[in-house]
């Protein structure tokens, strides 16, 4: 397959990086010997299509006390999907590393299952989607818990390692896409009407309940 000039060239800057973190996150699999690799497969599985984080997103939006969390969850979300989905993506078309099959990704990419997917490499949607709605629970929420949502953010990354679904440049760059995804949503959040905030859909559905009685 034939990569365009800007896949090439990142191939070529980041060969080091991404084989030298690779080889070390498969540390985990010597290690474990395939014990983490069911982990990791549900973590990576929690971000497929950001289906996970999206509903969860819609769930605290629509619920009051939660709905600046996600309200800006919800925009992290959409922002991270246009620039790494909807642009670098396409734009930069590199392949996925376990297409190379004189690889080293390839060797590793058959000990843990031999997960496919469908479209390019790089950014990491996955990575780009984790960071772009945990970073507003970061920012919003009380640092003693909120830096747990990051956590999650951490291990999806790791997790496209490990699987070698991604090299490790393709999550760094969804990590930097996804966070500043999730500060621009921050800050469109807080510009948004109170009365967005103040809606109460629970408390109108028990009024209308009751009219109908």
């Amino acid at each position: 397959m034939t990569e365009t000039a800007s896949a090439l060239w990142i191939n070529s800057v980041f060969a080091g990086f991404d084989a030298s973190v690779t080889t070390a996150v498969h540390q985990l699999y010597d290690i474990g010997g395939g014990f983490f690799t069911p982990f990791f497969e549900f973590v990576s599985i929690l971000g497929k299509g950001g289906a996970f984080l999206i509903v969860l997103s819609l769930l605290l939006a629509f619920h009051k006390p939660t709905r600046r969390f996600g309200t800006a969850m919800c925009l992290g979300l959409l922002l991270g999907a246009l620039v790494t989905n909807c642009c670098l993506k396409v734009l930069i078309a590199r392949a996925r590393p376990y297409t190379d099959e004189s690889s080293i990704y390839y060797q590793f990419w058959q000990l843990v299952g031999m997960h496919t997917e469908s479209d390019k490499s790089f950014p990491s949607g996955h990575t780009t989607a984790a960071f772009g709605a945990c970073t507003p629970v970061f920012l919003i929420g009380k640092k003693r818990v909120s830096w747990t949502a990051l956590l999650f953010g951490v291990l999806m990354g790791i997790a496209r390692i490990y699987l070698c679904v991604h090299y490790p440049s393709d999550v760094l760059a969804g990590f930097l896409v996804g966070t500043l995804a999730g500060c621009t949503a921050v800050i469109i959040a807080a510009k948004l009407p109170g009365k967005w905030y103040d809606l109460d859909f629970i408390k109108r559905k028990k009024g209308a309940h009751e009219c109908s009685d």
